[in-house]
């Protein structure tokens, strides 16, 4: 009987080994490579880069400046609320990234601030901004300032943006009129305060997650 027990043990330990390392795909998190990041359009910088200093107010009117910016991982997105397609997507698919670190790691989900820039602060009043923003998630942040001081900090993450008049029913400018084009990129900014990279659009829900438990377990 003693070879019936110790093929009985062996068989009981491979199959406890399968299961384990099935548990551990499952559950572990998962590590991408820079060239797999970048493959899924996350660009990371050489070397972090210290943002100028700035100062913006969010749209509850507190102050928001580089110490906003510190412990935590903070994805920017700099847009407006009357722009039709590319920034109600891109704010639903943070939204959505949010949702899914709360279902996968809250404490990482904890980490994760999700900012909404405003680029057109003459129509993004206060009051619409916060709603906007938190339309996409109540943790989200609405941010606003002069022009001057948004496109200070847009610079300094590569960000451009500039208001297009639209023509009006004679064919002619509209000088009520007009949209803004914007990059639309994803900022990621560490928890040292510092622009780490973007992600280009169109972006993923799936991507930020994933990028964002690469590059925690890696600071």
């Amino acid at each position: 009987m003693k070879p019936l027990h110790v093929t009985l043990g062996l068989c009981l330990g491979f199959v406890a080994l399968v299961v384990g390392l099935f548990v551990y795909s499952v559950t572990r998190t998962p590590m991408l490579s820079e060239e797999e990041l970048r493959t899924r359009g996350v660009l990371l910088l050489p070397v972090p880069r210290e943002l100028p200093s700035f100062v913006l107010e969010t749209a509850d009117a507190e102050v928001f400046d580089n110490a906003s910016l510190q412990g935590g991982w903070t994805f920017i997105f700099f847009g407006f609320t009357n722009c039709p397609d590319i920034c109600p997507t891109t704010m639903a698919v943070m939204g959505q990234a949010q949702t899914r670190l709360e279902e996968l790691d809250e404490p990482l989900a904890d980490a994760f601030r999700g900012v909404r820039v405003s680029v057109d602060p003459e129509r993004d009043t206060p009051e619409l901004l916060a709603r906007y923003t938190h339309a996409f998630s109540d943790s989200f942040t609405g941010v606003r300032g002069s022009v001057a001081g948004v496109a200070e900090l847009a610079t300094a993450v590569n960000v451009a943006f500039a208001k297009v008049p639209l023509a009006g029913a004679d064919g002619e400018a509209d000088p009520n009129g007009y949209t803004v084009d914007h990059t639309a990129n994803i900022v990621i900014i560490n928890p040292r305060g510092h622009y780490h990279g973007f992600i280009k659009y169109p972006q993923q829900a799936d991507t930020i997650v994933s990028a964002l438990q690469t590059l925690a377990s890696n600071f």
